[in-house]
């Protein structure tokens, strides 16, 4: 028997998928670059589009070893509106699709104190592929390997802030970009500080959690 959403002609709502992506920085002089790359036009959600290192948590995720843990304002970041070993997950997803996507690696088992938390985007109820993406910031010096992966990422190497945004992105990772153009701007101090975590949402913008 159809549901009472077919009955009426309502679209099912997909259930976002968790998923986390991280955010390599180097800076020359003085200006932002982030490691980014192209995913192919075959890829189902958003090809030929210029994003960030990530993709979905794993079951392994949930229980991968750590050789270092989150810091305090990090893993509190990632538990909101979530659970212990979700907020895990999250963090060994980012670290691992780095690693699968750039051949760029944290360590064997990834070192995660250096991860800051930046952002929680979420895709619009109405489209067939969905995530929950929590976007994660790691400096250049807490990570070690050589530029490669398995190729799903084309055109893989460090843009820098002003070459990316005049680039043609989609909306969501524009919205990353600004973010994390104003996030750099804050003194570090004022970044530890934060209480509140901004949330994106493409059919309400930010808000705060």
């Amino acid at each position: 028997m159809p549901d009472n959403a077919s009955l009426i002609g309502r679209p099912v709502t997909v259930r976002a998928k968790h998923a986390a992506s991280l955010i390599v920085l180097r800076f020359r002089n003085g200006e932002p670059h982030m490691l980014m790359g192209m995913r192919g036009a075959k890829h189902r959600f958003m090809p030929n589009r210029l994003v960030f290192p990530g993709g979905r948590v794993d079951r392994a995720d949930l229980t991968a070893s750590f050789a270092t843990p989150l810091s305090a304002p990090t893993q509190q970041a990632l538990r909101k509106n979530t659970n212990p070993a979700l907020a895990r997950g999250l963090a060994a997803a980012a670290a691992r699709e780095l690693l699968e996507e750039t051949g760029l690696s944290l360590g064997h088992p990834p070192r995660m104190d250096g991860l800051h938390y930046l952002a929680r985007a979420v895709t619009p109820p109405g489209s067939p592929i969905r995530f929950n993406a929590r976007f994660l910031v790691v400096e250049e010096q807490y990570v070690s390997g050589e530029l490669g992966g398995d190729g799903e990422l084309e055109e893989l190497r460090f843009y820098g802030m002003a070459e990316a945004l005049a680039m043609q992105l989609a909306a969501p990772t524009r919205r990353v970009l600004e973010r994390l153009n104003w996030w750099l701007a804050l003194p570090e101090a004022d970044r530890l500080a934060q209480t509140h975590t901004p949330v994106l949402r493409q059919d309400r913008g930010w808000s705060m959690e």
